[in-house]
This record gives structure tokens, sequence and C-alpha cells, in this order.
């Protein structure tokens, strides 16, 4: 309790940028929950890759179908699809690669959200901190004769600048975590694609 309390009281100390800025807080906590959930359905996963690439390579191609048809993903849905269709090899790639497009959008869907908190909090911090210290250096202050309170002041200010910091360091964390994903994703992708199509122009399919 007494931790809650302290962490109230420097919030309230850090001036009126401290609400956008636990709004951007939150936000990016929000985000990073539903695309954490979203990839955990959405990517098939290198292991995924590796098994169907590795079946494609033999010429299994039954047993590759079935590890598609089994497996969960958007690539494994789009394989599955694909070689479920009829057709020539030049319309099986434009099939893939209109739904990768689609795919690859979902998976990017919100993380642009990311980016601008990571350069808006702290500009929002260093916003709270100047507005800190014009209050600190006021002549009003001097004078009444209390220059401790230019220097409690300015420790008071700095806490805006703090606290955008964390919100940045917190939002770029999510950010590189879920653009690292997302190229894992798309390198997948293109090596199941490429095995399938490699595999249709030999004549396996």
């Amino acid at each position: 309790m007494e931790a809650i309390k302290e962490a109230i009281e420097y919030f309230h100390k850090g001036g009126l940028v401290m609400w956008p800025l636990l709004l951007c807080s939150i936000i990016v906590v929000t985000i990073a929950i539903e695309r954490y959930l979203y990839y955990k359905t959405a990517d098939s996963g290198s292991l995924f890759t590796q098994e169907f690439c590795t079946l494609i390579g033999k010429g299994d191609v039954t047993g590759a179908a079935q590890l598609a048809a089994a497996a969960t993903g958007e690539c494994a849905r789009i394989l599955c699809e694909t070689m479920a269709m009829s057709g020539d090899c030049a319309r099986h790639s434009a099939y893939m690669e209109s739904q990768a497009g689609l795919v690859i959008a979902k998976l990017r869907n919100r993380l642009h959200y990311l980016g601008v908190i990571v350069t808006m909090s702290p500009l929002l911090g260093l916003l709270g901190t100047i507005i800190g210290m014009i209050g600190s250096f006021s002549i009003f202050n001097l004078q009444e004769g209390q220059p401790m309170a230019i220097t409690g002041g300015i420790g008071e200010a700095l806490i805006a600048t703090a606290s955008g910091l964390c919100v940045a360091i917190l939002a770029l964390c999510a950010h590189s975590y879920f653009a690292q994903r997302l190229d894992t994703s798309i390198t997948n992708m293109e090596q199941c694609f490429s095995a399938l199509l490699e595999a249709e122009s030999r004549g396996d399919i």
C-alpha cells in the first residue's frame, strides 16, 4: 500500500502531462496483449515451415498436404487451399501472393501506433519537465524568498521526463518484438511458397 501511495504521489507531482503518458502506457499494454494473442493463432511457426519444406523436398506431397491441413495459422491455410486448387503454377503463385499480402497487412495492423508512442512519449515527458521548470523559476518564488522551491520544483519536473522515457522504452520493446515476429512470419511464408512452386515446376504435384 505504501508503494502505491508513493506512486500516486509521484504521478500527481509530474503534472498534467502524466495523464496522456498514462493513456499511452495503457495503449501499449493493450496492443501488446492483442497482437500477442493474434500472432499466436495467425503464425504457423518455424517448425511447420521446416517440416513442410522437408516433406516437399522429399517429394512427399501427400504428407505435406496433410501437415498443412492439420496445422494452424495463415501460412498453413494458404498452402492447404493452394494445393487443393486446380490450375497451373502461375495461378497458384498469384493466389499465394495475394493471400500473403492480406495476411501481412493484418500482421502489421496497429504496430504503427507503437512507433508513434515511441516518438511521442519522450516529447510529452520533456514538455512536462519544461512546464515544471518554468513554474520552478517563477519570479514569485524568488520574491517570496524561497530559493529551495526552485531545486525541489526541478526534481518534481524531471518525473515527467522519466515517465515519458519509461513508456517509450516499453513501446520500443513491444514494437521490436512484433517487428521481429513479422519478419520471421514473412520469411517462413516465402520459404513454404517457394518450396511448393518448385515442386510444381518439377512435376511432383
